[in-house]
């Protein structure tokens, strides 16, 4: 049986090589959850925040197969972790990620002369109220605000800069998790407005808001693309790793 564990401290050694601030926002309880199959004594878990579920410990078939609804990123420890995996979702779609330094100095300069390169007619602007609002009306942007549980937690605890057109969000950069000592950057721009650096206006800016309260502003590449604009902001890339995109809860019988 599933169970959430609430003694986080239980599962503290099981997580302890893994460098992932999706991880830390759980263990730490800020967001998300762990989830055992034995509350007592747990050998593994898995952490759960936004889509996305990180796998550790002894593989067990139950968590894998006990895995939460709907488009799953599922993250495992090591390849006994993703075997489990294949066996149990063979439709799984198996991906690689990319893992970025979490050591960054950032070029502060360098980031503010960035900023200034905004086109005229654009506009930079905080997710507030209203722009939290708007974020959640498109799914371009909804994944800058989605992974809080409401507007309340995400205005006490995320942070997020979008680029606004004729008032309406057309880029941004947000927080898609938190964690005690940063946030986890969500970054996406409308198709029709790309290739006009505005991703990167808006990642400037969310970096040198979080440098200025001292958070950490953290990186996790989904695609080489994603490396890049991280580079260019001054990130340097550490290491690839897999995990399986499930869409589907039909389990291998």
């Amino acid at each position: 049986m599933l169970y959430e564990l609430k003694n986080l401290a239980k599962v503290n050694a099981i997580f302890e090589d893994w460098h992932e601030t999706l991880i830390y926002s759980c263990l730490q309880n800020v967001m998300g959850h762990i989830y055992v199959t034995d509350l007592e004594n747990p050998k593994s878990a898995f952490a759960f925040v936004g889509c996305f579920c990180f796998y550790a410990g002894e593989p067990d078939r139950e968590l894998v197969e006990s895995k939460p609804d709907g488009f799953i990123i599922m993250v495992p420890q090591n390849e006994d972790w993703a075997k489990l995996m294949e066996e149990c979702f063979q439709n799984a779609k198996r991906v690689i990620r990319y893992a970025i330094k979490k050591d960054t100095r950032f070029d502060k300069e360098a980031l503010k002369r960035k900023i200034k390169e905004l086109p005229t007619g654009y506009e930079l602007a905080k997710i507030d109220s209203d722009i939290y609002d708007k974020c959640l009306k498109n799914p371009v942007t909804v994944d800058f605000v989605s992974s809080f549980e409401n507007k309340e937690q995400y205005l006490k605890m995320g942070k997020g800069m979008v680029i606004l057109k004729a008032g309406e969000i057309v880029a941004g950069a947000s927080s898609y998790t938190r964690y005690n000592e940063g946030i986890e950057i969500e970054v996406d721009t409308v198709e029709e407005e790309r290739r006009k650096h505005l991703a990167t206006i808006a990642c400037s800016a969310l970096i040198l808001s979080c440098l200025e309260e001292g958070l950490y502003p953290s990186w996790d590449a989904q695609n080489m693309n994603s490396v890049r604009l991280a580079e260019k902001l001054g990130y340097e890339f550490d290491y690839e790793y897999v995990a399986y995109e499930v869409v589907s809860d039909a389990r291998t019988q």
